[in-house]
């Protein structure tokens, strides 16, 4: 099952096109793309039961963020070893955790505004939480997914990285800088969920790649670690990490530049387009 967020509503994507959740349910759930997590069990039984219409057509560039307002969004820093090393930092022994803020995430088509000259691209994995989790092991932690998707954690490395206390989460939570989507594809979609190919092209120029087997911590050891401090709530994203080959690990570093097409993809999940376009001017106080 892939479940879209089309045009603000509730949207099953089938092999025949878009298929509107409040029409084919006739209300039982309503359009809200985020709400119906808090009732995942329910309407998943609804889903493989229910004779749903054909699909129609639609436009990719209706697609919004695949769970437009998780109540918290979880990202997860230096969780793939190459990239740790490019960073020049050691081997995390605990997920390092930040969050990214809701105004920020966007759908999986459209453009990015650069704020800034520095505005660097990390292609990630994305957990969606189906379930509430409090103390979860990692046993059980897969029974909590609601499904995945691709994210990609922008991020403007001045704001970021100003002394003299990083600022990971408003340097990665400029509006645009959390594309999501194009829909949460659920676990039996994927012959394994926990090995999938993941990779991230700028203008057709392959800058990441790698697979999601490669996380030094993996998906359920991510959800009861973070589950034994605080629960994971329904429709709760988590941002899983991103490999070697980011912009700012370059020697010399490169960021992106107006004008440039970044695409994003993970296997079985689809992808992700931007097009870079001039922004808002910024500046840090490191930087004036």
């Amino acid at each position: 099952m892939r479940i879209a967020n089309l045009a603000g509503r509730l949207t099953l994507l089938t092999p025949s096109g878009a298929v509107d959740v409040e029409r084919a349910s006739a209300g039982r759930f309503g359009p809200n793309p985020t709400a119906v997590y808090a009732h995942w069990a329910e309407f998943t039984d609804w889903a493989k039961r229910a004779a749903l219409p054909d699909g129609a057509a639609y436009d990719e560039s209706d697609l919004g963020a695949a769970v437009p307002e998780p109540a918290q969004i979880f990202a997860i820093g230096l969780n793939y070893r190459e990239h740790a090393m490019e960073s020049g930092l050691d081997f995390p022994v605990e997920p390092p955790v930040f969050t990214k803020f809701r105004t920020s995430l966007a759908g999986p088509v459209g453009d990015l505004e650069l704020p800034t000259d520095t505005v660097d691209w990390e292609a990630e994995l994305v957990v969606v939480i189906g379930r509430t989790a409090r103390n979860v092991s990692a046993g059980d932690a897969w029974d909590h997914v609601a499904g995945l998707t691709i994210g990609q954690d922008f991020s403007e490395r001045t704001r970021q990285l100003v002394p003299p206390a990083p600022q990971f989460s408003l340097g990665k939570s400029f509006p645009g800088f959390s594309p999501v989507g194009p829909a949460v594809v659920t676990l039996d979609e994927l012959a394994d969920p926990s090995d999938l190919d993941l990779s991230c092209s700028i203008d057709g120029d392959k800058v990441q790649h790698s697979r999601t087997s490669g996380l030094i911590f993996s998906i359920p050891v991510l959800i009861e670690r973070l589950s034994a401090v605080l629960p994971l709530l329904p429709g709760d994203l988590i941002f899983t990490g991103t490999p070697s080959g980011v912009g700012g690990g370059r020697t010399p570093k490169r960021f992106l530049r107006a004008g440039e097409e970044i695409v994003t993809r993970i296997e079985g999940l689809g992808e992700l387009r931007q097009k870079c376009v001039p922004g808002q001017p910024h500046t840090t106080a490191a930087a004036s």
